[in-house]
């Protein structure tokens, strides 16, 4: 039986290579495309880096399934009931105008859905993130090893930290109910990667944060990151944890995934 701590060692390699194809970002090279949506951007910088992790998944565990945000799933012939989740680029937005927020987001799950390891590498932040389950979540920086404890419980000028929907009508429910949400914050931020506002979270930088109508692979690393630091964390429970894909119908209609401070009366699911 394969254990947690080896699915987060090919996790962190998985990632690692993902996130050496950002480091490398070139603007002239960038080859923008619109998937549909005003904002729903793609580079081919996010078709190699998800080239790059799913050769090192491959590699090492050959019958796992994998879903990438731009390849799909994938599954074996044999397939062994684990099951990968990868976003190459979270925060291609950011990435395509140099800011220095988005990552390579690695999880994996096993045949119920439970995710047993993740991991969010920053190339331009020089930080990893990573966790595997019962073993705490733990950020790689400078150098340093550090355990992440989560938000300081009754700190003053709290900060709740959330997402916009390229959607128009998500989005103006989005902001109507911003106000809501915001009572006993001082304030909010919108950074544009989830997997990133997640693991912020879990090192205390954000003390909340909720989104609506995210993507498996936008959250499955970040939340497990975050849930491992301590936090209260809500995300969908998977409706086929073997072909990945959203939870459920509603999936648009509900705060996808929240963390932070114990908030389950603000971020229902």
């Amino acid at each position: 039986m394969t254990t947690p701590a080896e699915l987060l060692a090919v996790a962190k390699a998985a990632a690692a290579a993902g996130a050496e194809v950002l480091a490398a970002r070139n603007g002239d090279t960038l080859a923008p495309s619109n998937k549909g949506a005003a904002g729903d951007w793609v580079t081919a910088f996010d078709v190699a880096a998800e080239n790059a992790v799913r050769g090192v998944i491959q590699a090492s565990r050959p019958n796992d399934s994998i879903t990438g945000e731009e390849h799909g799933t994938t599954r074996p012939e044999a397939p062994s009931g684990y099951r990968w989740s990868i976003d190459p680029l979270d925060g291609t937005t950011n990435f395509i105008r140099n800011i220095v927020y988005y990552a390579t987001s690695v999880a994996v799950a096993d045949a119920d859905g439970a995710w047993l390891a993740g991991v969010v590498n920053a190339p331009a932040l020089g930080r990893t993130y990573y966790a595997s389950r019962g073993q705490g979540a733990w950020l790689e920086e400078g150098g340093r090893v550090t355990r992440l404890e989560g938000p300081v419980p009754g700190r003053k000028g709290q900060i709740l930290a959330t997402g916009f929907s390229y959607d128009p009508a998500v989005r103006a429910d989005q902001a109507t109910a911003l106000a809501g949400l915001m009572d006993g914050f001082a304030d909010v931020r919108r950074l544009g990667s989830a997997a990133l506002d997640l693991c912020m979270v879990a090192d205390g930088t954000h003390d909340a944060y909720g989104e609506r109508g995210l993507n498996e692979h936008d959250f499955s690393a970040g939340a497990l990151i975050a849930e491992e630091a301590g936090c209260w964390v809500r995300r969908p429970r998977l409706a086929s944890p073997l072909d990945g894909g959203p939870s459920d119908a509603e999936r648009l209609d509900a705060w996808t995934c929240a963390a932070g401070l114990e908030l389950s009366g603000k971020f229902p699911l």
